[in-house]
């Protein structure tokens, strides 16, 4: 995939599995939580290895990207392996409360980070971001729960719209994000490493599609599944039951397989059923 040469003139989306993604927007390239590591766990030994063999394009032979987003310091969000390789690339970061103070002790300069709360809002080389509310929690040890913010991200480009929904688990603030910034060409919905006893911080997959509706989203794309297991259900679960529920609402769902990029506000998007052909490596 030549990510690198191709042409900047439509808006993209590239998804590299679980929640991570090249938007490319207005000429510019931004990644979306890019956690590139093979292992979501303070050590490989801790955690399930990423299903794919590799990505969609390495980390060394990215082009340059002009910033970052983060939507919380979760493992399998912010990884420590990927920042050491990319921050040399990176114009700046967009991180909610906190989180920044992560990327400063891994080598990243404060100068380059900006640092938002619920509803703040920033201009970034002429994209508009919006820090929005989730309903998560943060925390990479033992003693450091909630000791910073964790989000969700409304981007406005010239044309185009996107909600990024980080983590969360099912709220009143999607209806409120619909009502003050929709509706979306595209929401990317979190829909995967879910259980009813955690429900409060990882939607079911029915209640992802229904918060697309509420987010009055055109269509939405499943995300936070198809790289890695962090919960009990099997690993197409979550797209399937989503499908499901997101036909009875009469609402679209592109479903790229890792790599195939959505061009945003298309007619035509990804909706194969790749995974149907894979087992959990691929």
């Amino acid at each position: 995939m030549d990510i690198v040469n191709r042409p900047s003139e439509q808006c993209r989306l590239t998804w590299f599995g679980h929640s991570a993604f090249l938007l490319e927007m207005d000429g510019k390239k931004i990644l979306l939580d890019p956690m590139f590591g093979d292992t979501p766990a303070p050590h490989p030994w801790l955690g399930s290895k990423r299903y794919s063999d590799g990505l969609p394009i390495e980390i060394e032979k990215l082009p340059r990207i002009d910033f970052v987003i983060f939507s919380h310091d979760h493992y399998d969000h912010l990884d420590y392996g990927s920042i050491q390789k990319l921050k040399n690339k990176v114009g700046h970061f967009y991180v909610p409360l906190g989180v920044e103070n992560h990327l400063i002790a891994w080598g990243v300069p404060a100068s380059a980070i900006s640092v938002l709360d619920w509803w703040d809002e920033t201009n970034a080389m002429g994209i508009e971001l919006i820090c929005a509310p989730a309903r998560h929690f943060s925390g990479r040890g033992l003693m450091d729960r909630a000791s910073t913010l964790w989000c969700s991200w409304i981007i406005k480009g010239k044309e185009q719209k996107i909600y990024f929904s980080g983590d969360s688990g099912y709220g009143p603030h999607f209806k409120e994000v619909g009502d003050k910034h929709g509706p979306f060409d595209i929401a990317l919905m979190e829909c995967g490493q879910y259980n009813e006893q955690w429900e409060a911080i990882h939607m079911m997959p029915e209640q992802t599609a229904q918060a697309g509706v509420e987010v009055q989203a055109k269509m939405i794309m499943p995300i936070h599944w198809g790289a890695f297991t962090l919960a009990l259900h099997s690993w197409t679960d979550p797209v399937e039951r989503v499908l499901l529920e997101a036909k009875e609402l009469d609402l679209p769902v592109a479903t790229p397989i890792i790599g195939e990029p959505i061009i945003v506000g298309d007619s035509l998007y990804p909706k194969s059923t790749w995974w149907k052909d894979y087992g959990p490596s691929f």
